[in-house]
């Protein structure tokens, strides 16, 4: 093959195809290679949270969380499918830190991305407040603020589909082996025998990001990450109303109890520096004691080892910046150009600043593309997302109207996951056919794919879905020999 790929980016999380997006879009040819599944590792086993990191400004991390809050609203109008509005309700612990301290740390929080959408913090007086309800009775007032919630894995693949839809190569199961500069090029090996070439090479590969540089690229003394593991439990619901609880804990951490997936509660999350394999990486023991010490220490009914349904960790691959514990290293983003032919290699960061991360990037490479498009992301939806930012409920009721074989719950999760890409999915159906598990049809499982890049059980039932939390063993099984029948 003679073609010269523009760029190629290695690592399909959320930063890798959140620049494929943006330089696609700018007419650039983008080649995105992933050894995985998208999203297979730290971009789908985050918090869910797209918000400004409110603990942060402790830090004065004011940078950071100024750009975090301002893209909240941005993304939620990019992607009202995926990601939506959620409360957070932090009750007060007087034997931590005082009320005027937080309140002026939610004033800031208010203020300083100019919110049009969220609503203000308010003061909850939880003995007639209903949130008040599944707290211990020595928490009798708190504070209400908001943020979002975001399908991390979803967003990772919205935006590859973006991408691959203004003209990138998307390919997954596929790893970078070899870089060597060829002729003013990269030459780039690919665990496929294929070779490939690029004028420029990215290096977002997440928690490997300094192990590619090493051992793929060949540089000596590759900048050094601080790989902090964070890990989460899912449990049965713990309560009826639709708020998050934000608790704060001894150690000066914060723990979040969120509604998930309709009958269930995510908690987490922990921050431990972490030695190991990033791809082997799981939750401790003593992680899960503590996250349901922490949650436990404000509720009512206490919760135990057994109400745990499923649990996940990942690691943030930080920049080292000598912070003296994992939960003070930045969160920001650092993005390192360096060489001839140039590498650029992606530093930390969150779901919430992966789209400025991505505008960035092309900032720093724009000198290697003289008549390079300037940004153009902040105003553009993802595929699905372009309807009203609070418009899912009229989205829900056209699906019900149009195809009325589906049940309620169930559009709801079509909008949820697809959006207004619902209907290229069903087409003009009558029924949703043979059904492998849960309201899992062969036909979605055909057009995820078709359309996304499935390959595995794995990566439909934990990545472009979370049908995992209700899926038997049998049911498995079947979407197993339903996957090699199909692919």
């Amino acid at each position: 093959m003679n073609t010269v790929f523009d760029i190629a980016i290695v690592g399909g999380g959320i930063n890798g195809t959140g620049i494929a997006r943006d330089a696609a879009g700018r007419g650039l040819s983008v080649l995105l290679l992933e050894q995985g599944d998208l999203a297979g590792a730290t971009s789908s086993a985050s918090t869910k949270l797209i918000h400004g990191g409110l603990r942060y400004l402790e830090h004065y991390e004011f940078r950071l969380v100024r750009e975090s809050l301002k893209e909240r609203e941005v993304l939620l109008r990019a992607a009202p499918h995926i990601i939506w509005p959620l409360r957070f309700v932090l009750p007060h612990h007087a034997g931590l830190r005082p009320w005027w301290m937080v309140r002026t740390g939610l004033f800031l929080y208010d203020h300083l991305g100019g919110r049009r959408i969220l609503p203000p913090t308010r003061v909850v007086d939880f003995r007639i407040d209903p949130v008040g309800a599944p707290l211990k009775p020595e928490f009798t007032a708190g504070f209400e603020y908001s943020d979002c919630w975001v399908d991390d894995a979803r967003l990772v693949v919205l935006n590859a589909r973006d991408a691959a839809a203004r003209g990138a190569d998307i390919r997954t199961y596929t790893a970078c082996v070899s870089a060597r500069p060829v002729e003013g090029v990269w030459s780039l090996g690919l665990s496929t025998g294929d070779n490939v070439r690029a004028r420029v090479l990215v290096n977002a590969a997440g928690p490997l990001v300094s192990r590619f540089l090493s051992g793929v690229v060949g540089h000596m003394t590759p900048t050094r990450v601080r790989m902090v593991k964070g890990s989460h439990i899912v449990v049965r619901r713990l309560f009826g109303h639709d708020r998050c609880y934000i608790f704060q804990n001894r150690d000066g951490r914060v723990c979040f109890a969120i509604p998930y997936e309709g009958d269930f509660t995510l908690i987490g999350t922990t921050d431990e520096d972490y030695e190991g394999d990033p791809s082997a990486v799981t939750v401790s023991p003593d992680e899960e004691t503590y996250l349901l010490a922490a949650v436990s220490s404000y509720l009512q009914m206490p919760i135990d080892p057994a109400s745990i349904v499923w649990r996940y960790a990942g690691v943030r691959p930080l920049r080292d910046d000598g912070a003296s514990s994992a939960q003070e290293a930045t969160r920001d983003y650092v993005l390192e150009l360096e060489g001839r032919p140039p590498v650029l290699s992606v530093f930390g960061g969150k779901v919430t600043t992966h789209r400025r991360l991505a505008e960035a990037a092309m900032a720093k490479l724009a000198a290697f593309f003289p008549g390079l498009p300037g940004a153009w992301t902040a105003g553009a939806s993802l595929p699905g997302g372009d309807f009203p930012w609070n418009g899912a409920a009229d989205l829900r009721d056209s699906l019900l109207a149009r195809y009325p074989f589906l049940t309620p719950a169930t559009a709801e999760r079509f909008v949820r996951g697809y959006g207004t890409l619902t209907e290229d999915m069903l087409g003009d159906v009558m029924d949703l056919g043979r059904i492998v598990g849960a309201d899992l049809s062969e036909r979605e499982v055909d057009w995820l794919i078709r359309t996304e890049w499935a390959r595995t059980a794995d990566d439909i039932l934990w990545r472009r879905s979370k049908l995992g939390l209700r899926f038997g063993a049998e049911e498995r099984a079947a979407l197993d020999d339903f996957l090699k029948r199909t692919i």
